[in-house]
């Protein structure tokens, strides 16, 4: 989960200067040639880049996989289950990272758009901000790219991309007749079950040859009890049968639901989507609370949220009955906390 902290313990530390496994993987022959590739390259003094790391780092081709074990990714599972024509086809895994999301978007030229990195432990995850992302084993971990023309509407990827795991959870209990466990979702950019946070979203962006390289990165509680709860934990609570979900699953769904959900959003925009994300959110009719500035004071007043506004800020209604679009102060970790207003015309 998200901790302002930035500081690192001794075993941090350690594993900051060991070296990094990176598997090179591939759905198909296409994405297992840019494998080779990058391989190729890569003995030619070709290096992956992160930042703020000592660590050295060595690629290893999908050949070269070790047999995966309980608390491991499942790299042949996952592309088993995977029906996408662009997202999730090329796949690095990694034991263990700083951050898959530096793995993308430092090397976001290299690889093909829609590539995915998944680290089973990362411990230099990153969240909103300075924060860091706690990410213990147990935790699906993952970055992937995409590429955008429309810079006005960059700001709504976290909003498709919440929605898109959230459905893929759905679906996942549906298909193997598991109860369903109601995750949903705090605006912008977090997950909640049972009134806990299990997971968030984290979109970056670059500008470059007039496209918006966009690397969008999650953690997502499977199994993993601490520091809050995980999925699991909740099914065994809930099912009257012993069951789990895999990592593998949940990713391989996860993907399947975002194409579809982003070709979607490229063709028709948001509209589409509105009604399934205001169904899974938790703010419908949701009172907060406003700050106005009036003659030089700052003011609190009261709003009930009633949606999203095109640029993907809070649609609310002031008690004045002004129609008003919400932004965060930027000062509190809790985006709900100083809300300011804007009166829409």
């Amino acid at each position: 989960m998200f901790r302002g902290l930035n500081c690192r313990s001794p075993k941090v530390k350690a594993m900051e200067s060991d070296h990094l496994l990176l598997f090179l993987c591939g759905k198909s022959s296409a994405e297992k040639d840019i494998a080779d590739s990058l391989f190729s390259n890569s003995n030619n003094n070709g290096q992956f880049q992160f930042s703020n790391t000592n660590a050295n780092t060595s690629l290893r081709l999908q050949s070269h996989l070790p047999r995966p074990t309980n608390a491991s990714f499942n790299v042949d599972s996952f592309f088993t289950s995977l029906s996408t024509r662009r997202f999730g086809r090329f796949l690095i895994w990694s034991p263990r990272l700083p951050s898959t999301h530096d793995v993308v978007s430092h090397n976001f030229s290299e690889l093909p758009v829609g590539s995915v990195c998944v680290a089973d432990v990362q411990f230099k995850g990153k969240g909103r901000s300075a924060n860091v992302w706690e990410s213990p084993p147990g935790c699906l971990m993952f970055s992937f790219t995409l590429q955008m023309e429309d810079g006005r509407i960059v700001p709504l990827v976290q909003y498709i991309a919440s929605l898109a795991l959230t459905e893929a959870i759905k679906d996942l209990c549906f298909n193997n007749g598991l109860p369903q466990l109601g995750v949903k979702i705090k605006w912008p950019n977090d997950l909640y079950l049972n009134g806990l946070k299990v997971g968030g979203v984290l979109c970056t962006s670059t500008y470059k040859s007039k496209k918006f390289n966009i690397s969008v990165g999650i953690g997502l509680n499977v199994d993993n009890k601490q520091p809050t709860t995980c999925l699991n934990a909740r099914l065994q609570q809930i099912a009257s049968m012993s069951c789990q979900l895999r990592k593998e699953d949940i990713l391989a769904s996860f993907f399947n639901k975002f194409e579809n959900f982003f070709d979607q959003f490229l063709s028709q925009g948001f509209k589409p989507l509105e009604e399934l994300y205001y169904q899974t959110w938790l703010h419908s009719g949701q009172r907060v609370i406003v700050q106005d500035t009036r003659e030089g004071q700052i003011v609190d007043n009261a709003a009930t949220i009633q949606g999203l506004t095109s640029s993907g800020y809070l649609l609310a209604i002031g008690d004045d009955g002004q129609m008003c679009e919400l932004h965060p102060d930027g000062n509190s970790l809790d985006f709900f906390k100083g809300l300011v207003r804007h009166k829409l015309s």
